[in-house]
């Protein structure tokens, strides 16, 4: 077998845990935002208010919502990676695993809400870095925002809100848990990625690999980061 195919696979299965890894304390994040009780980001209030109205639990609802918007993204012209995929399938997987298990508490009083609500925060920072940094693509909810952004010629900020608050306002419809956390959510949840990345020294703007690319590395045909 060619050195750079076995150099490829190898490469690729190191980068397996810090993928887990980050998707697990995404999940972390998203239950411990739910059980703080002070209201979630846009997509938590947006899949919690979905599935306070169907038989499917929470995690199943971030699944299909997650399949939903990648392949929507896909369709826009941003190819989904390996990452893209785990990020759809494994952070449900997590949340439902987390909730079923009872592995975080509800806190009991609003100091307890508020420490976990920036536990919560810092949790889903420190997940993009590990999930991120293995540049195998970035979550489903990006690539929609890429692929409407060249769609449409706007600025990301611009496409970003517009993404943010539609989900925000049908998940209130639907009994999504609004509340301060939401703003919280908002003002801090950037920051927070931002922070983990400059420690992680990680670069946002490094290149993430698709399935073509992907397909290509395996095979010998380029050279995996």
């Amino acid at each position: 077998m060619d050195s750079l195919i076995v150099d490829n696979w190898g490469h690729l299965l190191r980068k397996m845990p810090s993928l887990l890894l980050g998707l697990l304390l995404f999940a972390l994040g998203v239950v411990a935002n739910l059980y703080s009780g002070l209201g979630m980001s846009p997509w938590g209030v947006f899949q919690y208010g979905i599935a306070r109205n169907i038989p499917l639990t929470f995690g199943q609802v971030s699944q299909i919502v997650g399949l939903a918007v990648l392949l929507l993204g896909w369709a826009l012209g941003f190819p989904p990676g390996l990452g893209t995929l785990a990020n759809m399938f494994f952070i449900g997987f997590f949340i439902d695993l987390i909730m079923g298990l009872g592995l975080i508490p509800e806190p009991g009083d609003i100091i307890g809400q508020f420490a976990m609500l920036i536990v919560s925060i810092a949790l889903i920072g420190v997940a993009s870095l590990f999930y991120l940094r293995v540049q195998l693509g970035a979550g489903p909810r990006d690539g929609l925002m890429v692929g409407l952004v060249s769609r449409l010629d706007r600025p990301v900020s611009h496409v970003r809100i517009a993404i943010e608050g539609t989900v925000l306002v049908l998940g209130y419809i639907l009994g999504g848990p609004v509340g301060i956390g939401t703003l919280i959510n908002a003002l801090l949840l950037g920051p927070s990625v931002q922070l983990a990345f400059r420690l992680g020294r990680f670069n946002p703007k490094s290149k993430q690999v698709n399935l073509y690319r992907l397909a290509r590395c395996l095979s010998g045909d380029d050279d995996l980061p």
